[in-house]
């Protein structure tokens, strides 16, 4: 009887359990990737790139010029004749630059907040007159969107104004409020009316019919 031949020795599974660990490490970390969208957005104060996007939710505004006084709750303006203060900041829905101020056209400048039920049903009103009328040819319409609270709902403002088709270029305030305080505001919706050499004719705050609205255009206009 010949000798048993000598066993082989035992393989180590050791490499191929590490290896199967490190590809299913590489795979959990390529899903959550792709699922955060890592690459695509880039962290600009909130903006990202896609449809649907959550747009600027704040971002930095320039102010010149001097800011205008509280507005007062009875009575004539305190503002009318003072100047409207340049902002320069950035369009809530793509970041790119927007600068409301003094260039020889008037204008009606609305400040709203996402949570305002008040903004909610205002933004729809001034857009349907927009959608049947076209926009004013002789008065620019600006917004200004302020009073950022996440957690107050309706968030974030661009997917909001996205789903009402707003047609109205609008600025992102800052997290402050900048650009709110600078107009002497107190309330929202609010609306600034500039006149073609940049002055303040009125302010006023609140729901706006129609009609209402058309006559803060023929104010700015004068």
């Amino acid at each position: 009887m010949s000798p048993n031949p000598p066993k082989a020795p035992a393989r180590s599974r050791a490499p191929w359990i590490i290896g199967s660990v490190v590809a299913v490490v590489a795979l959990l970390f390529a899903v959550v990737a792709l699922l955060s969208g890592t690459g695509s957005g880039g962290s600009d104060g909130g903006a990202t790139g896609d449809a649907g996007r959550m747009g600027v939710v704040n971002g930095p505004v320039t102010i010149t010029g001097a800011a205008l006084p509280a507005i007062a709750q009875t009575g004539a303006d305190p503002a009318a004749g003072k100047a409207f203060p340049t902002l320069k900041g950035s369009n809530l829905l793509d970041g790119s630059p927007l600068e409301i101020g003094a260039d020889g056209r008037p204008k009606v400048v609305m400040y709203v907040a996402h949570w305002c039920p008040h903004c909610q049903a205002e933004i729809p009103v001034i857009t349907k007159w927009i959608a049947e009328h076209g926009n004013p040819k002789d008065v620019d319409l600006y917004a200004v969107s302020t009073a950022v609270v996440p957690e107050r709902g309706n968030f974030p403002p661009a997917s909001w104004l996205e789903r009402e088709k707003w047609p109205v270029p609008t600025m992102a305030d800052t997290e402050d409020g900048s650009a709110f305080k600078a107009a002497g505001l107190s309330s929202f919706p609010s609306f600034v009316v500039v006149d073609a050499n940049g002055k303040v004719v009125t302010r006023t705050s609140g729901e706006l019919s129609t009609v209402q609205f058309e006559q803060l255009l023929a104010q700015a206009k004068g």
